[in-house]
């Protein structure tokens, strides 16, 4: 069984965007929006499924384009593109989140350790001071 991605390099299939056309290894480095008009992964689902909505309509006199199978194949290539970066963003955000706590809670240990020192006596400090 081939995957999707196997099955969009073999067909060599190529995205329309406004940069141009772009292959599925250039998909990954696009960002999922943008406010600026520039490519996104999102705009190219859009219009993917725009594609796949218009070529739905019934009709009784033509036949269905031959091109379905490819915009339903860029389509489920692209769909899937953004879920694993929408999961890998999530993932950074989270383990970024994780160490920033960390980083908070290790900052609060020391100081509750300098609080506990500072409230030894002065002969405990000079002990410690000499057992070093």
């Amino acid at each position: 069984m081939s995957t999707i991605f196997e099955q969009a390099t073999r067909a060599k299939l190529r995205f329309e965007t406004n940069k141009g056309l772009l292959s599925v290894e250039d998909l990954w480095e696009l960002p999922l929006t943008s406010q600026t008009g520039k490519a996104n992964l999102d705009d190219i689902a859009k219009g993917l499924h725009r594609e796949l909505k218009d070529s739905e309509e019934i009709s009784f006199v033509e036949e269905k384009k031959p091109t379905d199978g490819v915009t339903k194949l860029k389509f489920e290539v692209v769909k899937s593109i953004i879920n694993t970066l929408v999961v890998e963003r999530k993932a950074q955000a989270e383990a970024k989140e994780r160490k920033e706590k960390k980083a908070q809670i290790l900052a609060l240990i020391a100081q509750k350790e300098n609080e506990k020192l500072a409230g030894t006596s002065l002969e405990e400090l000079k002990a410690l001071a000499d057992s070093l």
